[in-house]
């Protein structure tokens, strides 16, 4: 039954404290109350300005029958009626959740009409109003109508698999009709409104978009040309001599910058191969390092096209390196060699990397040793080129460094750490970050919008863990990710950055996101049982995979008491239209390059139902915190985590090799990493991506106390936040026991990262709700 139409007052007493930029208002609704229940829903138009939206945040009804007010969380933007045209309204539901099949009878229509409005029909360019969600191929990265600014479309094809971005509908460039044209100067990409949670304008000084505008606009005013940048590359004054002109750009030593984390105390134990290996289990990039299965490592390269690719590291490199009761055999056994391994992945572009004349790199692998006291120690890297000729199926040209402590072969050994640093900055930035956090979430946001009501409980479950995400990655492809944006310059792949991270969404698994099946894949866990899902780690002091751990347990918990209230059996998984529309939405359209697949989940129990959530929660969550806001902490002393390089090791018997022996090691590296010309961008990325908003939500916290009506929802909820403060109680702990040697290092700098709370700003902690950053 549809009531009345009412008109707004304004409040002249509001029951609470206003924000500068909020109003308040009375509505009374004139209904005959016998003949009204509590109110499921609402229709608002704005009739008040042609040209003005407002943001709907709450809305608070008394009701004779309740005993307290029905409350309505909108959390969006209205525009004026005009702009939806005539056959639509907006609709807002009560904060009460429903399955499609228990829905109210006068909720249907309204529920169905908002999915279908959501869902579009595919055409036309979408406008700043609209509330659309639909799917797009990654066509808009390049500028075709521009000299040497094409880029492949990834996404819709074999050779470029991606998963899909928000469809905008912008016209097609003129040179390739495929493409679809840049947005106009000034202009952002489109998103759903929603989807912008900033309540303020793009030009507010704390806005997303306005502070990543300001970093690139800064940063392109000292960008170099080609010209220029060969010019600089003899120039004495465009270099750093050594690490004290490093530091001197930090606050300590009266510099712009905070000082990061990694160089607070002391300021030379980065460099120590302990500190090296520590940064692969509890750095910014905790994801990658696996256990040794085979000696030498082998490649999965296509030995058709790229030939022999096998390690050229023998025994003889590594055996006097390990302890003195172990050979490389029953080490390999005991699970006692890891690996960094990035030679598969870059291998293939190096050839074209390696053309740019700012730019030469290596593939890498890293051999790591587990020794007694439960640490890490490097003790070989080998790195690779493409064959001297122009045929890539003759394998690949490898030398094989190992640890040294004096002379010209202690700078080599430095130098090969910085070069497989480089890899892994490129790796974690391209792949683990952007693509495995980022990237993959998209589909899943515009499906749940398309398919899930939210009405729908799974919605309402999702929907705090995806704020702002289409948001960062619209800007991410205006300005950082695109071809000639920021990632193209300050990282080694340059334009081929987002082109390689096509080549390691091949090998994504969605079930793989789990963290346990992650550990078990890299073979740093196994099971506890052969039917359980509990692990216990290889690698016993590993601190990302300890945290992580204890914060999957808790998520887990977490969704499974949420998803068991609302579905009791089977077969009622199986009978939600809505859940098995947005399950095959985002399998055949949102990761659509992947849809024959034999690993995704079939979504016909409570488990793979509980499951999926969970990963969804973990990847937009605790994943995206571990390697995202370490980046200042770790990276922004750039010799520690260096971008690109630009020469390749001196050969000896050259006039480079000679020198290394007058020269120090720091002016060594430093005439070898990121130039001084890119510090200024690179440090300025990375504090911008590792601050912490003042109106930041963390795990295990709403916005709004008010969010569901359902009191079991709610005391489920506080349990799961009192598990994340036990969580971050224990991390503390384990931070403050001196016998775990992996927690701090040499630096002294604990891993914090999984602590699920942080005060805003570079805290190198705290778990957000969702990739807002």
């Amino acid at each position: 039954m549809l009531g009345e139409k009412a008109h707004l007052e304004i409040c002249t007493k509001p029951s609470r404290e206003l924000n500068p930029e909020e109003s308040m208002f009375n509505v009374i609704f004139n209904t005959d109350e016998s003949s009204i229940d509590v109110p499921e829903a609402l229709l608002i138009e704005n009739n008040i300005d042609k040209k003005v939206e407002f943001f709907l945040k709450t809305i608070s009804l008394s009701v004779p029958s309740e005993s307290k007010p029905v409350c309505f969380i909108c959390n969006s933007w209205v525009y004026p009626a005009i702009k939806y045209g005539s056959s639509y309204t907006r609709v807002f539901f009560r904060n009460k959740s429903y399955i499609p099949s228990e829905t109210p009878q006068t909720l249907l229509p309204y529920r169905k009409s908002e999915l279908k409005y959501l869902k579009g029909n595919g055409l036309g360019e979408r406008k700043e109003w609209d509330r659309i969600y639909d799917y797009d191929v990654y066509n808009d990265l390049g500028e075709p109508d521009t000299p040497n600014l094409a880029r492949p479309t990834l996404g819709g094809n074999s050779e470029f698999p991606y998963p899909r971005r928000g469809r905008t509908g912008r016209p097609p460039t003129k040179t390739d009709p495929k493409c679809e044209s840049r947005p106009a100067e000034g202009k952002l990409i489109y998103i759903p409104r929603d989807e912008r949670a900033d309540r303020l304008k793009e030009s507010a000084p704390l806005s997303l978009a306005y502070r990543i505008k300001v970093f690139c606009s800064k940063t392109a005013l000292h960008a170099p040309t080609v010209d220029q940048i060969s010019a600089k590359s003899t120039a004495v004054d465009d270099e750093f001599n050594d690490f004290e002109q490093v530091f001197a750009l930090f606050a300590d030593r009266g510099g712009k910058y905070p000082t990061p984390h990694l160089i607070k105390g002391n300021k030379s134990s980065w460099m120590t191969d302990e500190e090296f290996a520590r940064q692969m289990i509890a750095g910014v990039h905790p994801v990658h390092i696996r256990c040794l299965k085979e000696f030498p490592p082998t490649s999965k390269l296509d030995t058709k096209l790229y030939g022999d690719q096998t390690s050229t590291i023998t025994e003889d490199h590594i055996k006097d390196k390990l302890e003195p009761e172990f050979t490389v055999e029953n080490a390999l056994e005991q699970n006692k060699l890891f690996i960094l391994d990035h030679h598969d992945t870059f291998m293939p572009y190096l050839r074209k990397i390696n053309e740019s004349p700012t730019t030469k790199a290596y593939a890498s692998r890293t051999i790591l040793f587990l020794t007694s006291e439960g640490t890490l120690k490097p003790v070989a890297i080998e790195l690779s080129l493409p064959p001297n000729s122009d045929c890539d199926k003759e394998g690949s040209v490898s030398k094989v460094y190992t640890p040294s402590e004096g002379g010209v072969e202690y700078v080599l050994w430095e130098l090969a750490k910085a070069y497989v640093a480089v890899n892994d900055s490129g790796y974690h930035q391209l792949c683990s970050h952007w693509l495995n956090t980022h990237a993959v979430i998209e589909p899943f946001v515009i499906a749940t919008n398309r398919q899930l009501s939210v009405l729908h409980p799974i919605h309402k479950l999702l929907q705090p863990h995806y704020r702002e995400t289409m948001n960062i990655n619209a800007l991410a492809r205006l300005l950082l990710v695109n071809a000639g944006g920021k990632l193209e310059s300050l990282f080694f792949q340059g334009k081929y950055a987002m082109e390689s991270s096509s080549a390691v969404y091949k090998d994504w698994v969605f079930t793989d996101q789990a963290l346990p099946a992650d550990l078990l894949k890299r073979g740093l866990a196994v099971k506890k049982n052969e039917n359980g899902s509990a692990v216990c780690l290889v690698l016993e002091h590993y601190p990302y995979a300890v945290d992580g751990l204890e914060i999957w347990s808790a998520i887990r918990k977490w969704v499974e008491d949420y998803c068991t209230h609302y579905y009791a059996s089977d077969d009622i998984v199986q009978k939600d239209t809505e859940l098995q529309a947005w399950w095959k939405d985002v399998r055949e359209v949102g990761h659509g390059d992947k849809k024959d697949e034999p690993w995704w989940p079939k979504m016909k129990t409570i488990d793979e139902l509980v499951e999926s959530c969970t990963i969804l929660i973990w990847i937009t969550s605790a994943l995206h915190a571990a390697v995202n806001f370490g980046q200042y902490p770790f990276a922004a002393f750039f010799p520690n985590r260096p971008s690109l390089s630009r020469r390749l090791m001196p050969e000896e018997g050259s006039a480079e090799y000679n020198q290394l022996a007058t020269d120090s090691v720091e002016k060594s590296m430093l005439l070898t990493i990121t130039p001084k010309y890119l510090s200024d961008e690179g440090i300025s990325l990375v504090h911008l991506l590792s601050k912490h908003t003042p109106d930041e939500v963390f795990l295990g916290n709403e916005k709004n106390c008010d969010w569901t009506s359902d009191a079991n929802i709610l005391n489920a909820f506080t349990r799961f936040g009192r598990k994340l403060a036990k969580i971050e109680k224990s991390i503390e702990d384990r931070n403050k026991d001196v016998s775990e040697k992996n927690r701090a290092g040499l630096v002294n700098f604990p891993y914090t990262l999984l602590i699920p709370t942080s005060e805003p700003g570079i805290t190198a902690r705290g778990i957000p709700n969702s990739i807002s950053i």
